[in-house]
């Protein structure tokens, strides 16, 4: 239990804080100070902080100070308010809010109306002078309470609801008077005490105690645990919470309440965003359980409410200098701020909205950086659909979140998940989405709502997670029970069927349409330039960003490619060399044979024949990566497979023997091929007889290889090229290996050098990929001039993780028990594996300080993992062609940091 002393300070009023305690006060209660601060309308407050939070976290109470605290807070609120907190004849109603350091959307709990009872609800009508508005907001608390707090199934509320209506005939709940939801009121109290076991709370501050507990309880909840595994957000941050006097905005139609935005979330562009409600509390907008209207439409309903929320807009994004979210509340005429936030956006509008505030002088080029991040940059990469395709519309919806999802339709979470971890790919379909649905929307590969606009919940938590989202497609009729949508003109989609979503044009159509590569990956291509005056808006963003980060970074990045094709296209991504060439994918097919030959040479003889026939295919194969990659470093890892990917099966050649015995065929050649099988066969090939330990025990292998690398160079070098190869041997875990090697390879390349009268300048090093040589690199340096952390297989011999083994068969379950945060096998595992690069990088460079590091392990293309590099002196990365921008953009941003700039993502 986190130890707590007189003087800590567990709650804040909103006049004490400021935006940058969101340690503290989360990222709500801190906006919400911030506003009060600038002087904007914000309803007045208090916040509990994280620190409460860990302590009933920890200890399963609250602190015990914290109620006096709050008791003080709560007097001082009364008596600014001129009421009580529940008083009978004039109720002062609170809201009761969570509020984490990083935005949670819908995945925390809220109760609104805290401080209504049977008392005091005569009291709300008389003083707001309407009846309906006191019943509704009565029903609105037990419904919230009853779930959030008592944990109820919101379900049996829902369907309460839905019966009063179809009793009345009406299709929304404001078609409901007074009388309607005052019964609603008695039943929603049956269902509490039948479900619970105890009557609903009628004393208002036990209705606010235990609304708190809950937002504490709630953040260890399992849809806010798995929402923060898909964001990487640490589970020991704990929740704020906010209590705030409420407003409202279902006192009829002169109030309302609306979701806004500085600009568009979804595109970037600068404008009106936003939705709005009428005679609505603030969860109507975001559950989208009634169709908004845009929020230029309010000009027309309230024209000087809208213009002083256009004036309070640009006020916060010029004092936060980003795209700012903004909820707020309209009660008969008055504009209320409820809260703001630096806003989700889509990728898209990530590099927009960085480029433009660079523009406006609002940031730097090193805080752009800070804005966008290679994950989003990896989205923008993704296909989109082809506008020349032939296709079937069947809808069309708000343009949520961009993208291009295909997969077949199901209708509840639960399939969603089941059908994804079968294989299938899926699109969630419902009429919206709420928080128990994150495990469906995560599996899915787009989410398509029949209601809600962008900023409702299903609209927020898809842009979060770079989800295509299509909502609000008002013409399609979603049935969830008969698992079925139906589109105009009647045409029904079943569980199964195919459907394709278009998030950047709102589009729905049937079967799967398809696709083409994206603008940013034919720039990257050098099919578009993003310099042009007539580029794609968006390719110009990218090109402008990426140029930032290039003029910015100490990390250089390479590609790993094994053939000349991905060099070309590693090279066209930016690669400034290669990192990693591995040989052993240049003996594949019909050249395996070859490799088999030589493995299982019984005599001198018939090895060198072997390693005869060998040379001049790698040769070529080398002269072809040189060429492609002219004038830049590539690192050729000398052979390194598992033993038993060359040889043949031992199964199979077991039963061709039986066989040829049963039918006394003749087989000599398949029985000395399996005696030498079994004399070479391992437990674990793995760890067993590859790398070094291969080239060592077959006299000529890597030699036959350095010849090879340094024939092709000088061929290169003498038809006017300019290589520069740098041999890696694999697998070293003591210098003497490496020592050995070395000294064969170098006299190789003395003999090449001089035949051909070449100065061939080849540097040789080792690839650490094992604890022993991480932990013995001041050693090892001393024969290497280079090293390359090949991470994969660091991270397999740190943890004792066979990756191909383990991924599919317990890792789901140790990221579901918090073990992992996320697979070290995605991102570098800093304080394990971590640790040995970071101590064999000081050590080696101890040892000769000019050594040069880099690592080609997938790592290199992370960028989590590209920070800790950069961090650690690496010289470069190295990874797959594809995530080269990546690395690019991440290196950038590492560099950016490194000067200063706020990672404000």
């Amino acid at each position: 239990m986190p130890e707590t002393t007189s003087q800590q300070k567990f709650v804040y009023d909103f006049t004490e804080g400021n935006k940058d305690l969101k340690d503290l006060l989360g990222g709500k209660g801190a906006n919400l100070a911030e506003m009060t601060n600038l002087g904007l309308p914000v309803p007045p407050g208090f916040t509990i902080t994280t620190e409460a939070c860990k302590v009933y976290l920890d200890s399963g109470s609250e602190p015990t100070a914290l109620r006096d605290e709050v008791s003080a807070h709560l007097e001082a609120l009364e008596k600014r308010m001129g009421k009580k907190l529940g008083q009978a004849d004039d109720p002062l109603l609170v809201s009761v809010r969570s509020g984490a350091k990083f935005s949670m959307p819908g995945m925390m709990d809220t109760v609104l109306n805290i401080g209504l009872s049977d008392a005091s609800v005569a009291g709300l009508a008389a003083q707001a002078g309407d009846e309906r508005f006191a019943w509704d907001s009565y029903r609105r608390l037990i419904q919230m309470f009853g779930k959030t707090v008592l944990g109820v199934d919101g379900e049996l509320f829902e369907e309460a609801l839905d019966e009063a209506k179809r009793a009345k005939g009406v299709t929304t709940d404001v078609d409901l008077d007074a009388a309607d939801l005052k019964r609603l009121v008695e039943d929603f109290k049956a269902t509490v005490a039948k479900e619970t076991g105890r009557d609903f709370p009628q004393e208002p501050r036990e209705q606010m105690d235990l609304a708190i507990r809950a937002v504490f309880d709630s953040w260890n909840g399992d849809r806010a645990k798995l929402y923060r595994r898909q964001e990487r957000i640490p589970g020991d941050l704990g929740t704020a919470v906010n209590i705030c006097s409420m407003v409202f905005g279902n006192l009829g139609p002169d109030s309302g309440t609306g979701v806004a935005f500085t600009r568009d979330p979804a595109s970037g562009h600068q404008g009106v965003y936003g939705d709005y409600l009428q005679n609505a509390q603030g969860e109507d907008v975001v559950a989208g359980i009634r169709n908004t209207v845009p929020l230029a439409d309010l000009e027309r309903i309230d024209k000087a409410s809208y213009a002083q929320l256009m004036q309070i807009m640009e006020t916060l994004e010029t004092h936060y200098k980003d795209l700012c979210d903004i909820e707020f509340t309209i009660e008969r005429g008055k504009l209320w701020m409820l809260q703001t936030r630096v806003g989700k956006r889509t990728a898209g509008a990530a590099f927009r909205i960085a480029t433009q505030l660079v523009d406006q002088g609002l940031i730097d080029e090193a805080e752009a950086l800070q804005r966008v991040t290679g994950a989003q940059l990896a989205q923008l990469m993704f296909p989109r659909f082809d506008e020349k395709a032939k296709t079937d519309l069947l809808g069309r919806g708000i343009a949520a979140s961009p993208g291009a999802a295909v997969g077949k339709a199901v209708f509840d979470s639960y399939t969603a998940v089941k059908w994804s971890r079968s294989g299938e790919k899926v699109i969630l379909i419902r009429r919206e989405t709420n928080p128990d649905d994150l495990d469906g929307m995560i599996a899915s590969e787009g989410i398509l709502t029949s209601r809600g606009g962008k900023t409702s919940h299903a609209a927020v938590v898809a842009r979060g997670m770079g989800k295509t989202c299509v909502c609000g497609a008002e013409e399609l009729e979603v049935d969830t029970k008969r698992r079925r949508m139906t589109a105009p003109g009647g045409i029904v989609i079943e569980e199964g069927e195919v459907v394709s979503i278009d998030g950047s044009t709102g589009k729905v159509y049937r079967g799967e349409v398809p696709v083409v590569p994206s603008p940013v990956v034919e720039y990257f291509e050098g099919r578009a330039d993003g310099a042009a005056e007539d580029a794609d808006e968006l390719v110009k963003a990218v090109h402008r960003v990426m140029t930032y980060a290039d003029g910015g970074r100490r990390l250089q990045v390479r590609a790993n490619a094994d053939n000349a094709e991905d060099a070309a296209r590693a090279r066209r991504f930016g690669a400034q060399g290669i990192g990693l060439c591995r040989t052993e994918h240049m003996f594949l097919g019909e050249r395996r044979e070859m490799v088999e030959r030589l493995i299982l040479a019984d005599h001198e003889d018939e090895r060198d024949e072997a390693l005869k026939a060998l040379l001049p295919l790698q040769k070529s194969d080398f002269v072809e990566l040189f060429e492609a990659m002219d004038g830049l470093p590539v690192t050729v890892r000398l052979l390194d497979p598992p033993l038993h990917e060359f040889l043949p099966d031992i199964t199979d050649l077991s039963v061709r023997v039986a066989l040829a015995e049963a039918r006394h065929e003749p087989h000599e050649n398949e029985l000395r091929l399996l005696q030498a099988v079994h004399k070479l066969h391992e437990q674990n090939p793995m760890l067993g007889l590859r790398g070094v330990r291969l080239g060592l025990v077959i006299p000529g292998l890597f030699a036959m290889q350095v010849r090879a690398i340094a024939e092709a160079a000088a061929e290169r070098r003498n038809a006017g090229g300019d290589p520069h190869a740098e041999i890696m041997i694999p697998l070293v875990g003591t210098v003497q290996e490496l020592e050995i090697v070395r000294e064969e390879a170098e006299r190789v390349i003395a003999e090449v050098e001089q035949a051909t009268g070449t100065d061939l300048g080849l540097t040789l090093g080792t690839m650490i990929e094992l604890p022993r040589a991480a932990l013995t690199a001041g050693q090892i340096a001393e024969a290497a001039e280079f090293f390359s952390f090949g991470t994969n297989d660091l991270t397999q011999t740190v943890w004792g993780f066979s990756r191909d083994d383990v991924e599919a068969s317990f890792f789901t379950a140790y990221l579901e028990k918090g073990i992992f945060g996320v697979s070290p096998f995605e991102t570098i595992d800093r304080d394990g594996v971590g640790s040995l690069v970071r101590a064999a990088a000081e050590a080696g460079r101890a040892t000769r300080p000019d050594l040069k590091l880099g690592v080609c392990g997938e790592h290199g293309g992370d960028p989590d993992s590209v920070h800790f590099f950069h961090e650690v002196g690496l010289d470069y990365v190295s990874c797959s062609p594809f995530r080269i921008p990546v690395a690019r953009l991440e290196a950038g941003r590492a560099a950016a940091l490194g000067k200063g700039g706020s990672d404000s993502r």
